[in-house]
């Protein structure tokens, strides 16, 4: 989430007294916005088998890095730093006395595992969805190793997206060993699994760092009191009001604590004991709520459908909906041999790819003049893009017919409005279908 003001200066800025927050509740999923850790999101039903006579021939996935540590030290030396000096005037609440070491023992484990890094669940997360995909498709990775056929893994080159290829195509080497020497050497490709800073990314760059509509209606959705409500409920529950008077920015330093708050599920194996680290005890649900919906407004304008005249922020994504075909009209063409293309990437790809392609979610960009809310916009950082997230297109052929399935998060879910599957409720789609159905040919 971006900085809402620049933070750490204490002076005597008084602000109206609020209402009691509510009290501290479970910790619930969607105040984590994009840094939700992966849950897979299997069908109901178990999964549909494809037609008779059609067989798996391919698979290719696009996923997010799993779950990592903090990019950087920020919200924790500005916490620490309020922290030690409430601790210094005895201006700490009960709890808060807490809330310094539990912050001081996070920040030394992110620093451990190293800033920005795959944790030990980013780690277990791979390589589960990895062995899940192997055990859906069993057949499939049986003729890859059989057949001899490679299986292809490029990423954005960024440490925790390289990382990630290699934790889940050694959980495949695991899962059966005839596929080792298949897994080629990853490979770097910027302009298709980082195209936010890559040559595609320019015209995006631009809307980012100078539109002012943009910057308006972050602001008007920030700017709210029930920003400064929550940011002084957060603050409370740590120190005591006098202390918290002083504090120039309330929101900067709460949003900092709610930042930690979102990163801790993240690191939960490298907590004491596997236990977890406890930071719901210091942001309650209600304030946790209001932060995440903060965080999902930035990402909903700046990654998302943004608003419904442009599509600047998932234009660029094409480069990425367009190499899914192409792998798999190269495999119907008969010009590969890959058996599975593995790509490793971000939640900046993952994000707009999902509103480009119209999946689950992510539909319904804002009406300018009107910002987004919760209330009438079904877009959830959580769902659309947790750590882990993953697109996958499972391809079967029989004769000279191919049928396409999209799990999404794991799940069977079906191509956008206007394609339609082989026969009603089904999750298998012609190739052919799918071509006309996104302008291909």
């Amino acid at each position: 989430m971006r900085r809402l003001t620049p933070v750490l200066a204490l002076g005597a800025l008084l602000l109206t007294a609020l209402p009691a927050h509510a009290a501290d509740g479970p910790a619930h999923r969607g105040s984590y916005g994009t840094k939700a850790p992966y849950a897979p999101q299997p069908s109901p039903h178990g999964y549909q088998r494809p037609p008779a006579g059609f067989e798996p021939v391919f698979t290719e996935n696009v996923s997010r890095h799993g779950s990592r540590a903090a990019t950087d030290s920020e919200d924790g030396d500005l916490v620490l730093a309020l922290w030690d000096q409430a601790e210094a005037e005895g201006q700490l609440t009960r709890k808060g006395e807490e809330f310094g070491p539990t912050v001081r023992a996070l920040e030394a484990a992110m620093a451990k595992v190293g800033y920005g890094n795959l944790s030990g669940r980013g780690k277990r997360e791979l390589a589960d969805t990895a062995g899940r995909m192997e055990r859906r498709l069993p057949a499939l990775f049986k003729e890859i190793a059989d057949d001899g056929e490679r299986i292809d893994v490029v990423s954005s080159g960024q440490g925790r997206a390289v990382d990630s290829g290699t934790v889940f195509t050694d959980a495949l080497a695991e899962a059966d060993p005839g596929l080792k020497p298949l897994i080629g050497p990853a490979r770097t490709d910027k302009d298709l699994l980082y195209f936010h800073k890559a040559a595609g990314g320019a015209a995006y760059r631009d809307y980012i760092a100078g539109d002012q509509r943009l910057k308006d209606t972050l602001s008007r959705i920030t700017d709210q009191p029930r920003t400064r409500q929550a940011a002084r409920g957060v603050l409370r529950g740590i120190f005591k009001d006098a202390f918290v008077e002083r504090i120039t920015d309330q929101a900067g330093a709460a949003e900092a604590v709610y930042n930690l708050y979102a990163i801790a599920p993240a690191m939960s194996e490298e907590s004491p004991g596997g236990a977890g680290w406890g930071m719901e005890r210091f942001v309650s649900r209600r304030d946790a709520a209001w932060f995440g919906y903060l965080g999902d407004a930035e990402d909903f304008y700046e990654k998302g459908p943004g608003f419904a005249d442009s599509d600047i922020t998932y234009k660029m994504a094409d480069v990425l909906l367009d190499d899914l075909f192409r792998q798999v009209e190269a495999k119907r063409a008969g010009t590969s041999r890959l058996g599975a293309e593995l790509r490793f990437t971000h939640a900046e790809e993952i994000i707009p790819l999902a509103a480009l392609m119209g999946l689950p979610g992510s539909t319904e960009p804002a009406t300018p003049g009107e910002p987004y809310t919760y209330a009438d916009n079904p877009w959830r950082g959580a769902a659309v893009s947790p750590l882990g997230a993953n697109i996958q297109w499972d391809v079967f052929r029989k004769g000279d017919r191919w049928l396409v399935r999209m799990l999404y998060n794991e799940k069977e879910t079906a191509f956008r409005a206007g394609c339609r599957p082989v026969a009603k409720g089904s999750a298998f789609y012609d190739l052919d279908e799918l071509e006309r159905c996104f302008g291909r040919k």
